[in-house]
């Protein structure tokens, strides 16, 4: 009973938030997922903005901007799927 109560909850959460994936989540996608919340994360939090501005050399405006021109592909293309797993 222990193991459905488990199983139950995580398809819960799975649905609730986008990041946690699901049972046909490709690694392509969980790994999109991961880099974009980091760069949200790295814009949301302003020390670390600082702290890459100081480190590139750029204004929190330019890092700004380059971390959300990383969001669109974070991970280059995606790769094609071989027509037995569509």
């Amino acid at each position: 009973m222990d193991r459905y109560n488990i199983h139950s909850q995580t398809e819960h959460l799975q649905s609730k938030y986008v990041g946690t994936g699901h049972s046909d989540t490709t690694r392509f996608e969980w790994l999109v997922n991961q880099h974009r919340d980091s760069v949200a994360s790295y814009i949301g939090h302003n020390n670390l903005l600082d702290f890459f501005a100081i480190a590139e050399n750029e204004t929190k405006g330019r890092v700004t901007f380059n971390l959300l021109k990383k969001m669109l592909q974070p991970c280059g293309k995606p790769t094609e799927r071989p027509e037995w797993e569509q």
